[in-house]
């Protein structure tokens, strides 16, 4: 199909991928936990335009680059991991009532996402060999492939990201009643994010 080697693998392959804890997950849960459906939404398109810019990048041969100058790659590590650490620390230091770490409009949701995602350059080398294994040499139909690729990521994305809006968001009203609990949970979530940061700096 389009040159892809058994198309039902890779669609579960990237489900199985969205299932994994990470800085994306979080930032889901914590915009729709803050912002409602609108915020968890505008997250999970921010999570799928990151993802789509690193799957190009690394059809690019971005990937390559980084490989060949380390330090490009250890840079752009760098960023992402102080950015993630900035966050959790925010959200750790705020106090009981204060405004949102994250930001209430739609728009600001979804740039932190997009963030969170394209700044984890290990996105990219993950791309760059997850790809050849899905794609047909003998049927490969060249940027058509790549394509439908994208787009079968993007759907399922978008699809993963409303089911986890959804539930967070049935949740998060039952949790807002108790304003201990949401604090409790929002640093939680700060450490994570505090967590992820300092593991991508420390990842060689």
């Amino acid at each position: 199909m389009f040159g892809i080697v058994d198309y039902g693998a890779f669609a579960i392959a990237i489900i199985v991928f969205l299932l994994i804890p990470g800085p994306g997950n979080l930032a889901l849960i914590t915009s729709t936990g803050k912002g409602g459906i609108g915020g968890g939404l505008a997250a999970t398109f921010g999570v799928i335009f990151g993802d789509q810019v690193l799957m190009w990048l690394a059809v690019a041969g971005v990937a390559a680059l980084l490989g060949t100058y380390p330090a490009a790659f250890q840079a752009v590590q760098w960023l992402g991991a102080a950015y993630l650490a900035w966050l959790g620390g925010k959200m750790i230091l705020a106090k009981q009532g204060s405004a949102p770490i994250l930001q209430i409009r739609p728009h600001h949701y979804l740039r932190q996402a997009f963030m969170i995602t394209l700044l984890n350059p290990k996105a990219i080398v993950f791309y760059m060999a997850f790809f050849p294994l899905f794609v047909d040499p003998v049927r490969h139909q060249g940027m058509t492939t790549f394509a439908v690729m994208a787009m079968t990521i993007a759907a399922l994305t978008f699809a993963y990201g409303f089911i986890v809006v959804m539930l967070t968001h049935f949740l998060a009203e039952r949790l807002r009643a108790n304003p201990i609990i949401s604090t409790a949970l929002e640093k939680l979530a700060g450490v994570f994010l505090l967590g992820f940061g300092v593991k991508l700096a420390l990842t060689r």
